[in-house]
């Protein structure tokens, strides 16, 4: 019972996730309704997994898909109604994300190694690998959010290691899900590329 159980979360997860990739990919707003479903589910299956930074990475993906949503729909980055568009990163911005991502995973790292031993809880397994992919998945959701093309070339390599990493623990479909990921975040980069070529001509 309990590996149906198990099996029927990660299943309801997948599903969720991969239609929230299919919106993503097609730069429509109902990525986001969809992304809180899957995070909620995946809070659960992680916890199981023992995997906690990307546990508490389901609770900050729905924090932010509340927030890209209403930014997505409310045209903020525009001085007219129009949608918000897709925007390139100058090298200042990556900068930034990138020292940001890097003291973010210091500090979830240093959780990982101490707290599970504090609050009498299994040890976090992974915890050098999970520290990264979470660090790096804040930041790329973040650039998601705010509509930044690139934010698709951090989840090609975000998505491959998180294959391996599920596959590790033996969670197949997720392992399934994230190379489905993988390859539709290198599809997803295209097709927002092409949008941005159509919207400058």
């Amino acid at each position: 019972m309990d590996l149906i159980r198990n099996y029927g979360l990660e299943v309801a997860g997948t599903l969720a996730s991969l239609i929230y990739l299919f919106y993503s990919i097609r730069e429509k707003a109902w990525l986001w309704p969809w992304g809180i479903v899957a995070s909620v589910v995946s809070l659960v299956v992680f916890y199981q997994a023992a995997l906690y930074a990307d546990m508490g990475l389901q609770m900050y993906y729905v924090i932010i898909s509340v927030y890209g949503w209403w930014y997505w729909m409310s045209g903020q980055n525009s001085q007219s109604d129009s949608p918000v568009s897709i925007k390139e990163l100058n090298i200042r911005l990556l900068l930034k994300l990138l020292i940001a991502g890097g003291l973010i995973y210091l500090v979830l790292l240093s959780a990982l190694l101490n707290i599970p031993a504090m609050v009498d809880i299994a040890s976090s397994d992974l915890p050098y690998l999970d520290s990264f992919t979470t660090a790096a998945s804040i930041v790329a959701t973040w650039m998601l959010a705010r509509k930044y093309i690139h934010h698709w070339l951090f989840w090609v390599v975000i998505n491959a290691i998180s294959m391996g990493m599920y596959m590790y623990k033996g969670l197949y479909f997720y392992s399934f899900l994230f190379l489905i990921y993988t390859v539709g975040a290198i599809v997803g980069y295209s097709e927002w590329k092409r949008t941005m070529t159509q919207n400058a001509q």
